[in-house]
């Protein structure tokens, strides 16, 4: 199923432990998307909703010109990109690791800052899926295909409204369409033995 709502995960960010000079010293690194491992992006009373990223997911998407920003903002200005490889993206067995060469501006610079301290140690990004599949047995929602990563970011909150509206909505439809099909069952089986009950009433 293509959900081209646009998504928000997480992920880790630190400084990268590169010499103390000039042209490194605001390189950052983490992994912005890592495969095979189900994560509970909320929970509903005793349930728990989980998502996994398929170790095929990336293949093929459009990640041609991705910007590192600051939650997301677009009122903050870009600090790297992948068009002028400022921002690296690598897919290997782990997932998507990012590496980013931070601008020297006063923002790049206090974001590395803040960054190197640990005050802000995660990270994130935005996306919209392609292809995914739910398993209705452990409420997880399965990413085949990611069609394209619109910004990998620097957070300092571990969660936004966004990534929990985004989830919900997603779960809350599989849970509708998981009632549908009950009632439907069981309009099924109450007319079945309505036919019954009439079949035997005229024997």
């Amino acid at each position: 199923m293509e959900n081209s709502k646009k998504e928000i995960r997480y992920g880790e960010l630190r400084a990268a432990d590169m010499p103390d000079d000039k042209e490194t010293k605001n390189t950052v690194e983490g992994y912005a998307v890592v495969f095979e491992q189900p994560t509970v992006i909320f929970s509903n009373g005793d349930t728990d909703y989980k998502e996994v990223v398929d170790r095929d997911a990336l293949v093929g998407a459009d990640l041609s010109d991705v910007p590192f920003k600051y939650n997301h903002s677009d009122n903050v200005m870009v600090m790297a990109r992948t068009r002028n490889k400022t921002l690296t993206l690598t897919v290997d067995k782990m997932g998507l690791n990012i590496k980013a060469e931070l601008a020297n501006t006063t923002s790049g610079n206090d974001m590395y800052e803040l960054i190197r301290r640990g005050d802000v140690d995660k990270m994130s990004y935005a996306y919209t899926v392609a292809e995914d599949s739910y398993d209705h047995i452990t409420q997880t929602r399965r990413i085949l295909k990611i069609k394209k990563l619109y910004d990998v970011s620097a957070v300092d909150l571990p969660a936004y409204d966004q990534t929990s509206i985004s989830a919900r909505d997603y779960f809350n439809a599989q849970e509708e369409m998981e009632k549908r099909a009950v009632e439907e069952q069981q309009k099924s089986e109450m007319e079945i033995k309505r036919r019954r009950l009439e079949l035997a009433e005229k024997e």
